[in-house]
């Protein structure tokens, strides 16, 4: 007799509007493969059909509700960051597994609070961090082990963005580094710009041979070009134990658009990957490459829950915890600075409006190529960066020991 056949898996996904829409289509396309049964959206804004994402399932507005009534299999959360610990939560004790967006939470004690119910639920949770599932990073990696970039001397990432004016006015946590009461860290850094960092973190636990990474010091120096709470300029380094730096320079303020380069430093040659597009350039290739093939992180949740033993995630929570040191860095820091007057060039009408640095791309990169910060270059608008110092290891993850501003 044969083995019966598992029903697909019952999904249901939380904030279907926004970026959300993205996640329908890709459901969608796992639905029509018979991958997956969509059993719910949930949104408190009218949601509305997409030419690639019909509205299919049962609309709720509160998630509560919809976990008591569709008791999915499978929550996908697309909330706004300061929201996803509680719907987590909620979704855990439900019994669902999770596939939570990136970042996943906004501090290192709600990560050991997730890690923690994640333990006690027996459930799973997969990080939106969708380009760990790159094939181009997976061949990165490889040359790393192969030696073929010799001993790394450091790990950098560059990305020079603009957003517009209805950028810092889509919700009521743009821009913000609390709402409420609650975390949101809206910043280049810990949203749109948080995948460069969490490539270096990953290529850094190659290079150390240990995942998840332990920052032992975290130095910041964040700017902002506006009237907002938040960095959209930033050089971040991350020291790690073996002594190993971790540069992000980054901007959302750029004035020519870099996707996003990173850059792993070797004694027999350097790497660049270009993690948004795939694009891979290792020591001996002249130029940049597609290395084609990303894995859907759905869909590797979904083999994973058919079989744990053989199918591991590709972005565990556990693998995220260095990010989330990095973000516990970023809620301690002060206030960014503000970078203005004729330093600042506007283009364009609101609100479509968008500001840019003079010297900013150039700056960045020179951070970068010299695992510097911007304060440790010859920029007149830079200040001095404030520093965190890690302690030991807890059960789940890290703790601070100090903070220090210099």
């Amino acid at each position: 007799m044969s083995a019966p056949v598992a029903a697909p898996a019952r999904v249901a996904l939380v904030g279907a509007n926004g970026h959300g829409r993205w996640h329908r289509r890709l459901i969608e396309s796992l639905r029509a493969a018979g991958r997956l049964e969509l059993v719910a959206l949930v949104d408190v804004a009218p949601v509305r059909p997409e030419p690639d994402a019909p509205v299919t399932a049962e609309v709720y507005a509160d998630h509560r509700e919809m976990l008591r009534s569709a008791r999915p299999d499978v929550v996908v959360i697309c909330t706004p960051p300061h929201t996803h610990l509680p719907i987590a939560l909620d979704a855990l004790a439900s019994g669902a597994d999770l596939l939570l967006e990136k970042p996943p939470v906004l501090s290192l004690a709600e990560h050991r609070t997730l890690a923690d119910a994640l333990t006690a639920s027996g459930r799973a949770c997969q990080v939106g961090f969708q380009a760990l599932a790159s094939a181009a990073l997976a061949e990165l990696a490889a040359a790393m082990t192969e030696g073929r970039l010799g001993t790394v001397t450091g790990i950098s990432t560059l990305a020079c963005w603009q957003r517009s004016d209805s950028y810092y006015a889509r919700s009521p946590w743009a821009g913000r580094r609390t709402l409420d009461g609650r975390p949101v860290l809206d910043g280049a850094l810990a949203n749109p710009l948080a995948h460069a960092v969490m490539q270096c973190l990953a290529l850094a636990a190659v290079a150390e041979g240990r995942d998840p990474v332990r920052p032992e010091l975290v130095e910041l120096e964040r700017y902002r070009t506006r009237p907002i709470e938040v960095d959209d300029t930033a050089t971040l380094r991350v020291t790690l134990g073996s002594g190993l730096p971790v540069v992000a320079a980054v901007t959302l303020a750029g004035e020519e658009f870099v996707a996003g380069e990173v850059v792993v430093h070797g004694t027999l040659g350097r790497a660049v990957l270009e993690y948004p597009t795939d694009r891979l350039r290792l020591p001996g290739d002249p130029e940049l490459r597609e290395v084609p093939g990303r894995v859907s992180l759905l869909a590797n949740l979904l083999d994973h829950r058919a079989d744990p033993a053989g199918v591991p995630l590709i972005a565990p929570l556990a693998r995220t915890a260095g990010f989330t040191a990095v973000l516990d860095a970023i809620g301690a820091a002060p206030e960014p600075a503000l970078v203005a007057g004729d330093r600042v060039v506007p283009a364009g009408d609101p609100p479509e409006r968008v500001l840019s640095i003079r010297g900013v791309n150039a700056a960045l990169r020179q951070a970068a190529e010299r695992l510097a910060l911007l304060s440790e270059l010859d920029v007149p608008w830079a200040v001095p960066p404030h520093r965190t110092r890690f302690g030991g290891p807890t059960e789940n993850g890290l703790q601070i020991a100090e903070t220090i501003v210099r």
